[in-house]
């Protein structure tokens, strides 16, 4: 409920700027976007507000998580966990950049160069940030990989040695992530398959740091 509350009150806030986001958003646009309907832009404006509000939302679901298992963490824990939670807000925010910066430009330019000279373009505004959003939040969804991977980890639930073992068939699935959401070239799957393999070897990187410190802290059942 917290959760749900904290979602419709960042989305009542971010809708009052979505115009002033919408223009932003839209500035580095060659031409004007159109309309089908009365309503479109209305939905548009919603689509974008839904973006912001749930960057803002993340940090407390992330809580509203966190007293769930704090019963059955030790003090340490509970503290150590706690300090995971702005880094979910900071890692939706970089994976959105990543997607909006680098990963959505290159896919519309090279949309564009297919259907150059063949068809008339015509950008509507719905179709446009359906699209933006569609690669930018699942980016923002999978940056969160690290900082979940430590909080398992944490939790026992994870170890190094698993995500290792794991290894293959993780970047079997990011390989085929990124070959799905870029475009048919070597150079785009690279660009994104790349950060995404990163992540993952960060991810054991840490988990390894999180395992090593239980370990020297004596916390039963770690061995």
């Amino acid at each position: 409920m917290f959760t749900l509350v904290s979602f419709l009150v960042a989305l009542c806030g971010a809708f009052l700027y979505a115009k002033s986001i919408y223009r932003w958003l839209v500035s580095g646009f060659d031409g004007q976007l159109a309309v089908l309907g009365p309503t479109d832009l209305l939905w548009v404006y919603v689509m974008i507000a839904g973006v912001f509000a749930m960057a803002v939302t993340i940090p407390v679901a992330g809580y509203q998580i966190w007293k769930f298992v704090k019963p059955g963490l030790s003090l340490d824990e509970q503290k150590a966990t706690l300090g995971f939670i702005p880094a979910l807000a900071v890692l939706f925010a970089g994976g959105i950049c990543f997607g909006y910066f680098v990963l959505f430009p290159m896919v519309l330019s090279f949309l564009k160069a297919m259907a150059e000279d063949q068809v008339q373009l015509l950008y509507t505004a719905d179709k446009y940030f359906r699209f933006m959003i569609n690669l930018t939040v699942p980016f923002g969804l999978l940056f969160e990989m690290p900082v979940i991977v430590m909080f398992l980890t944490r939790l026992g639930i994870l170890n190094p040695v698993r995500l290792a073992k794991a290894r293959k068939m993780a970047y079997f699935l990011l390989v085929v992530i990124s070959i799905t959401i870029t475009p048919p070239d070597f150079v785009s799957d690279i660009l994104v398959t790349v950060p995404l393999l990163i992540l993952y070897e960060i991810s054991i990187s840490l988990s390894k740091w999180v395992y090593r410190k239980k370990l020297s802290a004596g916390v039963p059942g770690v061995q």
